[in-house]
């Protein structure tokens, strides 16, 4: 009977035994398959539409000028009514330089207000229209019919920019906006101070249009019209 015993425990183990090799290599399988499809879903993921933050953080790691550069480039912008006057002028006289005309109006300027400080019209003639010639001249009269004299020291010109441009006819007119930094002194036939401080220096804004002939062989541009903000 003790035999009878052992040959079923025998028998009881080799079941349990074969259950568990079964077992085992079931959970190994599983393992394999889980690894298999992890791996499958990741390469999924890149190509899925469920992954479009993940694709967006990725752009978000790009450097940050690049990325300002990127979306500089693609933005529009319009032609200011300066920018379009400019070309048009540029159409015209085929010779036009928005910088060598500002060096040219900064050199007139300063030869005009120390001309009409002297009362050089001489100087002034060609430089002006004959309408802002005629002002010049009589303000000039005006003055030296007082026995008055005007001293002006141009100390520096702090900015000089163009602010309008534009075709009238065959015409090419030109706007600019001259600061700058300026003694002016009137005096009596006496030499005594009636206008002005000569230890002062004032800041003037003056608003000048020079035209020109754009059809015209004389390249020269003339004064046409002054205003000042001071």
């Amino acid at each position: 009977m003790n035999n009878s015993f052992q040959f079923l425990d025998i028998i009881l183990f080799a079941m349990i035994a074969a259950f568990l090799i079964l077992r085992l290599r079931s959970v190994l399988g599983r393992h394999k398959d889980s690894g298999e499809a992890a791996k499958n879903n990741e390469r999924d993921a890149f190509s899925s539409d469920s992954s479009a933050n993940s694709l967006k953080e990725n752009i978000a790691y790009l450097p940050k000028e690049r990325v300002e550069k990127d979306s500089s480039d693609s933005e529009v912008h319009p032609e200011t009514v300066l920018n379009l006057g400019i070309k048009q002028v540029q159409a015209a006289t085929n010779d036009f330089d928005p910088d060598e005309f500002l060096r040219g109006a900064q050199t007139a300027f300063e030869m005009i207000i120390q001309a009409f400080a002297d009362s050089n019209v001489d100087v002034l003639k060609p430089l002006l229209n004959q309408e802002v010639y005629n002002n010049f001249l009589q303000a000039i009269k005006t003055r030296e019919s007082k026995n008055e004299t005007l001293e002006n020291t141009l100390v520096r010109i702090v900015s000089c920019e163009t602010i309008e441009a534009s075709m009238l006819d065959n015409f090419a007119n030109i706007t600019v906006k001259i600061v700058s930094e300026q003694i002016n002194v009137t005096k009596d036939k006496k030499g005594d101070v009636i206008n002005g401080d000569p230890d002062h220096i004032s800041v003037v804004t003056d608003i000048w249009t020079f035209s020109r002939d754009a059809i015209s062989e004389n390249p020269n541009w003339k004064l046409i019209a002054t205003r000042s903000l001071d």
